[in-house]
């Protein structure tokens, strides 16, 4: 990437130190370093802008910093990861020069630098507004599991979508591939500012998925067929998981 585009990008990375399943989650030691600064050295990797950690907490703060990476403390009450990086965006970047926000969530230790810029591609096409990413489901109790989000969406080429929805349940009906969402998202700093401004939508509080609101308020939502999905912690075995994974290449 150009040093133009790296100066138009925003990598933000939101971290929220409540979690009920994983106290702590941004401080986990993975590696001898803390979960949220190898989420930022993935996104350093990925070379493909600015990284911001948008946390709610002092001593995220203060170790995302001693890292040597970039911290903005925002508000703790904000009701998801799209508001607090709205937020760390107005902070960090009041001139405006970020043309693309990438949000990459600060459970993803294990993920690909590639994978990051895989969300950028569907954005060369103008007409979009949102982009994200999506994997082919090989594994048949992922079809049925509600916890596994789906992709619907209309070919474009053998690597991308045109979202048309997102679900819990499995679809779409008949023959041909579903898709699991990965939920890491590059948007237009227009676009993310529209999002915020919406209220819930309908669908999206049926669901429980938020990027519905911008579909049913007429926005696009291009999706990039990656290889592999990368790790949400989420659990002290998913923790186990990361540090075995981070281990055989370090």
């Amino acid at each position: 990437m150009n040093s133009d585009n790296l100066d138009k990008t925003l990598i933000l990375i939101p971290a929220r130190m409540a979690s009920t399943r994983l106290p702590g989650k941004p401080l986990a030691d993975i590696g001898g370093l803390p979960m949220i600064v190898q989420v930022a050295l993935r996104a350093k990797d990925a070379n493909t802008g600015r990284i911001i950690v948008a946390v709610d907490h002092q001593d995220v703060f203060d170790a995302v910093v001693a890292a040597g990476f970039e911290a903005v403390m925002t508000r703790v009450d904000h009701q998801s990861g799209s508001d607090r990086i709205h937020e760390a965006l107005l902070k960090s970047d009041p001139e405006g020069k970020a043309e693309i926000v990438i949000n990459v969530q600060g459970d993803l230790p294990t993920i690909e630098p590639e994978t990051i810029r895989a969300a950028l591609r569907p954005l060369e096409n103008p007409d979009v507004d949102i982009a994200t990413l999506t994997v082919e489901i090989e594994d048949e109790d992922e079809k049925l599991n509600p916890n596994v989000v789906k992709v619907v969406g209309s070919p474009l080429s053998g690597t991308r979508l045109k979202a048309l929805y997102f679900t819990r349940t499995t679809a779409p009906h008949g023959k041909g591939p579903l898709y699991h969402h990965i939920g890491l998202y590059a948007y237009r700093r227009a676009a993310l500012e529209k999002f915020v401004s919406l209220p819930p939508s309908t669908l999206e509080k049926r669901e429980s998925l938020e990027q519905l609101r911008a579909l049913e308020a007429g926005m696009r939502i291009d999706v990039e067929i990656v290889k592999s999905i990368p790790l949400g912690v989420d659990t002290p075995a998913d923790l186990e998981k990361a540090r075995r994974i981070l281990a055989t290449k370090a």
